[in-house]
C-alpha cells in the first residue's frame, strides 16, 4: 500500500495531511517545515507522491528533499493542470489555497453550483460553477482582523476576545466590537449565499468557521480539510494524465 502526501504552507504554519486514495489517514500542525519532519513520515507510511502549496514561501528545499526521497512531487500553481477550469482573468496572481480549496468543494459537490468560505486571517468567498468553472470570488478581513484594526485605528476602542457569547445588539463596548466582528461576517455571508441559486451549496473551511457557523441561517457543509482535499484530487488527477 502507498500514500500521498499534501502540504498545505500557509503564513504561521504547514498543515501536513497523509491520504489512501480519496480516504484521509492522518493530518498535523507543524509551526515550521522541516524537510527532515517530512521525511520521518516515510518510515510510517510509504509516501508514492506529494503535493505543495504555499501563499507565500518557496517550497524549492522541501520539494527537492522529498524528491531525493524518492518520491513525484508536485508544486501548485496556476499552471498546474487542473480538474476544473480556471475563469480567473489573472490567474498568475490568484492564491493557491484559493485554487485547492475550489478544486476540494468541487470535488465533494460535482454538477453543482458552490460558494466556497474560507474563514481565517482574511475571508474568501469563491464560486465554482455546476459544470466544473472557477469564476472567481472576494475578499474580505477575518472576524479578528476586524477588531484588531478598530483598536490599532481608534484612540479608545479595547482589543476584545471572540470566546464570549454573541448578542445582536451589544449592550457594553466590548460586546458591540464583538457581535460587530461576528455578525458582520454573518451578514455578509449571507449576502453572497442569497446572490445564489437556491439548490447551490455552500461549504466553509478556515480557522475560524466554528465562530461563525453556528449563526448562519442555512445549512452548510463543514470541512476543515478542505484545501488538503483539494490538493490530494489535484494530486490524484495529475497522476493519471
Amino acid at each position: 500500500m502507498s500514500y500521498n502526501l499534501t502540504i498545505d504552507q500557509g503564513n504561521s504554519a504547514a498543515k501536513l495531511a497523509v491520504w489512501d486514495g480519496e480516504t484521509l489517514v492522518t493530518h498535523c500542525l507543524h509551526d515550521r517545515l522541516d524537510p527532515s519532519r517530512l521525511l520521518k513520515l516515510t518510515s510510517r507510511y510509504p509516501l508514492r507522491g506529494a503535493i505543495y502549496c504555499s501563499v507565500a514561501a518557496s517550497g524549492a528545499t522541501v520539494i527537492n528533499a522529498l524528491r531525493h526521497a524518492g518520491m513525484r512531487v508536485y508544486e501548485l500553481t496556476h499552471l498546474t493542470p487542473l480538474p476544473i477550469q480556471l475563469g480567473y482573468r489573472t490567474p498568475k496572481t490568484l492564491g493557491h489555497d484559493r485554487i485547492a480549496a475550489a478544486v476540494g468543494a468541487w470535488n465533494r459537490h460535482r454538477g453543482e453550483e458552490v460558494l466556497v468560505v474560507d474563514i481565517g486571517t482574511a475571508i474568501t468567498y469563491d464560486l465554482v460553477t455546476a459544470d466544473g468553472v472557477y469564476l472567481g470570488g472576494n475578499i474580505a478581513p477575518g472576524p479578528r482582523m476586524r477588531l484588531e484594526a478598530l483598536n490599532h485605528y481608534t484612540a479608545r476602542l479595547p482589543l476584545v476576545e471572540l470566546d464570549q457569547p454573541v448578542e445582536l445588539w451589544g449592550r457594553d463596548t466590548c460586546n458591540a466590537l464583538r457581535s460587530g466582528a461576528i455578525n458582520g461576517v454573518v451578514g455578509e455571508l449571507e449576502y453572497y449565499r442569497s446572490q445564489l441559486s437556491p439548490q447551490a451549496v455552500t461549504v466553509i473551511t478556515g480557522g475560524d468557521r466554528d465562530l461563525i457557523t453556528p449563526h448562519l441561517t442555512f445549512q452548510a457543509d463543514i470541512e476543515p480539510q478542505l484545501v488538503s482535499e483539494g490538493l490530494n484530487c489535484i494530486l490524484r488527477y495529475n497522476e493519471i494524465l
